[in-house]
């Protein structure tokens, strides 16, 4: 009876939904990426790479902003 979209935590093995749960936190915080960018995410490490380029932060600010906002969630 749990609903994955309200689980903290997920584990490897995301679903297809909680996915789209958390590919659409990373567009609403970062708005300059695209749907395909969105899509071409692979893991964190992306999520890292693509907003030190597209926002020009230093690596480690965007590592921690990135790791603040997917606490607990994989993609």
């Amino acid at each position: 009876m749990t609903n994955v979209a309200s689980t903290p935590a997920v584990k490897a093995g995301t679903s297809t939904e909680t996915r789209q749960i958390v590919l659409k936190e990373i567009g609403a915080k970062w708005n300059k990426f695209s749907e395909q960018d969105l899509s071409a995410l692979k893991n964190k490490d992306d999520v890292v790479t693509q907003v030190v380029a597209k926002y020009g932060l230093d690596k480690a600010q965007a590592q921690r902003d990135v790791d603040a906002l997917m606490r607990g969630r994989h993609i």
